[in-house]
């Protein structure tokens, strides 16, 4: 993945849910602080309100923004809506560019790595979660601008080490795609990176069930696991569902819907070693 120097030109998209005008002001205002020219998406009305537009006006904006003279390109938000407008975008034409988003825009997340291009799991500028956030800023700005590489973090559920291609996202979105016209299992040997939120245990083991039967997990060699916000309890769940699968395990990892969260890459070869709580890209 290339990393962004002052002076790059970004856009900004909305491929899932509408972000509020003030907040999308505001994490311009961060990036263009960090020396990025920023570029701001136009959102169009739309009869569905949890969209932002119709599904081919967001695969447009998508499309346009991202076969622009932009360095990288930042999702807003997530909500919902990528799984309406990723087939109608032409991903195996797309440029290389650095990706930035979370949440459902896992699901872009998957179409990127499919073809080769390296992304960026981390916190949308039109969200909260990052314009009021300034640890989870920071930890975004390191990754894009100076290349960290590894993370000490987190708690050991499964001990042992495990070499892959990091994968995964929001596990609601990785069952929401199973079956899709593209849809595969990961790559051989992949370390799985999961979070969600407000899913309560029962949907949660729904979730990672689904997972489960469509044979997501077989090639799964490590499993790092992010923040539950507003689950409730799932360690049970966790347990399990994943704890029988013979692969090590890091836990409260600290990416996703939380405070402070850590951007982490996807698409990327890492190492996990859930026994001393690190993850390090090789």
């Amino acid at each position: 993945m290339s990393l962004l120097s002052p002076g790059d030109r970004v856009a900004l998209v909305s491929p899932a849910g509408p972000a509020l005008a003030s907040r999308i002001a505001a994490g311009a205002e961060v990036l263009r602080s960090w020396g990025l020219q920023v570029t701001t998406p136009v959102v169009s009305p739309w009869s569905l309100p949890y969209l932002a537009g119709s599904d081919r006006a967001r695969a447009e904006e998508f499309t346009a923004a991202w076969c622009s003279d932009v360095a990288a390109v930042f999702c807003v938000r997530g909500g919902y809506g990528c799984l309406r407008m990723t087939d109608l975008v032409p991903w195996k034409d797309l440029p290389p560019r650095v990706f930035v988003g979370a949440s459902d825009v896992t699901v872009l997340h998957a179409e990127l790595t499919a073809v080769g291009q390296a992304t960026v799991f981390g916190p949308m500028p039109g969200t909260a979660d990052f314009v009021d956030d300034p640890l989870a800023q920071a930890r975004l700005r390191e990754v894009l601008f100076t290349g960290v590489r590894s993370w000490s973090a987190g708690t050991t559920v499964v001990a042992g080490t495990a070499r892959g291609v990091l994968t995964g996202g929001n596990a609601a979105l990785l069952a929401a795609s199973v079956g899709g016209p593209r849809w595969s299992p990961p790559p051989p040997g992949s370390i799985a990176l999961l979070e969600d939120i407000g899913e309560e245990a029962y949907r949660l083991d729904r979730i990672l069930t689904q997972l489960l039967r469509a044979g997501w997990f077989t090639p799964v060699s490590g499993i790092v696991l992010g923040s539950w916000t507003d689950c409730g309890d799932v360690s049970a769940v966790l347990a399990d569902r994943l704890g029988g699968l013979g692969v090590p395990v890091l836990g409260d990892f600290g990416f996703g819907h939380c405070a402070g969260s850590w951007s982490l890459p996807l698409g990327v070869p890492a190492e996990l070693d859930a026994s001393a709580a690190t993850l390090t890209l090789l």
